[in-house]
């Protein structure tokens, strides 16, 4: 049988072609989608072992319909892959209330309830990889992509965490950082408030401009990316976070030099905060 996987996000991009190349590997996999109409679709992807469900990430009955289905029919799901999700771009400032809440209740609160619904089965088998699909943009902040960019620094987070509550379980979490990749990201799937705040002009308008002049033109290669999740997976001590792209490891040491350099440079302001011994043994009474 292979491994069963469970991805969510699968009607296009790395979730569909993860699926693909998974299965073609000889594992098992169950893929969510948002339409009915897609699920045929899906299971003729590689039939026998591509698997569609309708699930939303944001909807719990079918969080747990369909992580019972994969249980029920497998008997066990050894990977989960938390790839649902979209980009909602415009200044901080511009992009509304709602908004900003769907970005969290996707992005965050989806794969958190996926992790939930899983864990259970994962914890009693002792085994099992949890992969968050997280972005370079859960390491670094841009102009116009603030609320995403606090989506996927809380995944991040989270995931770094969830990594050490479940590592003395047998249980592996990774956090996936991809740079700029050839799928629908910055083109349909993406949630653009367009800025008409004059002084947003030269930083959150011009970023989002050209995030939407680069669509269709990225220099990542999906399917090389999902290759390299499904490598990840199979080693036997895997990383906590893998960027993948040219990009993202160059971004990802700017951003580690930088902020050494931040640090460091206003150490002198922020480290004499702690009590001094003598006030300490003053408060303690000794």
């Amino acid at each position: 049988m292979g491994k069963i996987w469970f991805v969510t996000g699968c009607s296009t991009g790395f979730g569909k072609e993860l699926a693909k190349y998974a299965a073609q590997k000889g594992d098992t996999v169950v893929g969510t989608l948002r339409k009915s109409e897609q699920i045929e679709e899906f299971n003729k992807l590689e039939p026998g072992k591509t698997f569609g469900v309708l699930l939303d990430v944001t909807n719990n009955d079918q969080i747990k319909k369909g992580v019972d289905f994969a249980l029920e029919k497998f008997g066990k799901i050894d990977v989960l892959v938390n790839n649902a999700g979209y980009g909602s771009l415009g200044s901080v400032e511009e992009t509304d209330d709602d908004e900003m809440v769907r970005q969290f209740d996707v992005n965050v609160f989806g794969a958190v309830k996926m992790v939930k619904a899983v864990l259970p089965s994962m914890r009693k088998q002792r085994s099992g990889h949890i992969l968050n699909i997280t972005s370079i943009a859960g390491i670094q902040g841009f102009p116009g992509v603030g609320i995403y960019n606090g989506s996927k620094f809380a995944l991040e987070g989270i995931g770094e965490a969830l990594a050490a509550d479940v590592k003395h379980l047998g249980i592996k979490v990774i956090n996936i950082e991809p740079g700029p990749f050839r799928t629908d990201w910055a083109g349909r799937s993406a949630n653009f408030t367009p800025s008409k705040i004059e002084d947003y002009k030269e930083s959150a308008a011009q970023n989002m401009n050209n995030i939407a002049n680069v669509s269709g033109k990225q220099v990542g290669d999906p399917v090389k990316a999902v290759k390299a999740m499904y490598e990840v997976v199979e080693l036997e001590n895997p990383p906590i976070h893998l960027p993948l792209g040219a990009v993202a490891y160059q971004r990802f040491h700017t951003k580690i030099n930088a902020l050494k350099e931040e640090i460091e440079k206003f150490e002198y302001i922020g480290k004499p905060t702690d009590f001094t011994e003598e006030e300490l043994a003053k408060l303690d009474g000794k």
